[in-house]
């Protein structure tokens, strides 16, 4: 009787009619794909995905043979609505991303919302991820993290994006293009310091490959050998080395120039800047502050 009970759970768990599935699928290594998300693929009305040739490849590897709706970021916002009016009809659909899980830096956020508003069922098909792949190979401390997706593209809102995460004393995730990495790499050298670093290449793919040191070591990798393929960036939070280089580096510039710095970079008050500078050089606020009143009375 409990066994028939706990496969009724897991029938109600997987919707029925008028149910959106969010599946995921492989980033590379077609055998990633789960027993489950085969199955919610084949038994789907329609499928949509964000782009259908992509998706076409995978369908036709497993012999499956469906109707594909493209859903993408320049379509999405008129094409939700009308695949919630299938959904209220009666259908059931699959959401899938080129690869990964959807709504992850992928299309999806949208459609998953409007369908919670709307009362549809909403079901998670669980899957590959790349950047939770990318952390648990990594090596680096990852019981606590922060995932960021894409970085800005453009160099300004980089760095601002950076800046905030300044303070962050998790290890912190990305997403980067290729023809980027070198210039994310140089803003996080300045920005955050010399912290162990992993970049994760081509996960699950033939070509996967770790690069794990400190920023400054992954920039020189990567300034030597031009970086290819999908990318995923882990960076940590300092070490007793980046610390110490960090110190020691902050030590040779005049405590109060280098608050004057901080306010003209960061636009913070004085107030902000003086502790920010004070934790630079493992000082704390009330011995950084003696240190500023003494330095003006010179």
């Amino acid at each position: 009787m409990a066994k028939k009970k706990k496969a009724a759970a897991t029938a109600a768990n997987d919707g029925g009619a008028g149910c959106l599935y969010v599946v995921a699928t492989p980033i590379g290594n077609l055998e990633d794909i789960s027993l489950r998300a085969l199955r919610i693929l084949k038994e789907a009305d329609v499928i949509v995905c964000e782009d259908t040739r992509e998706t076409q490849k995978l369908l036709s590897h497993f012999d499956i043979s469906k109707r594909l709706v493209s859903y993408h970021e320049h379509n999405e916002i008129t094409r939700a609505s009308e695949i919630v009016i299938e959904l209220e009809q009666g259908a059931k659909i699959a959401l899938v991303s080129d690869a990964g899980t959807p709504a992850i830096s992928d299309p999806g956020y949208r459609l998953v919302s409007l369908c919670v508003r709307h009362g549809i069922h909403v079901v998670p098909v669980p899957g590959a991820s790349a950047f939770v792949a990318a952390l648990a190979a990594s090596g680096m401390p990852i019981e606590d993290f922060v995932f960021v997706g894409f970085l800005p593209s453009r160099p300004t809102a980089r760095r601002k994006a950076l800046r905030a995460l300044a303070e962050e004393p998790r290890t912190i995730a990305a997403y980067e293009a290729p023809h980027r990495l070198i210039e994310t790499l140089e803003d996080a050298l300045e920005i955050l310091g010399n912290r162990p670093a992993v970049i994760a290449r081509e996960v699950t793919k033939v070509y996967e490959e770790f690069l794990r040191g400190h920023i400054e070591d992954l920039l020189g990798a990567a300034r030597k050998k031009g970086p290819r393929g999908e990318i995923t960036l882990l960076i940590g939070p300092p070490d007793g080395h980046a610390k110490h280089a960090e110190i020691e580096a902050a030590s040779k510039v005049p405590l109060a120039r280098r608050v004057d710095e901080i306010m003209q970079e960061r636009g913070v008050d004085r107030k902000a800047a003086l502790k920010q500078a004070a934790r630079e050089r493992g000082l704390t606020r009330r011995e950084a502050y003696k240190q500023l009143l003494v330095t003006r009375d010179e």
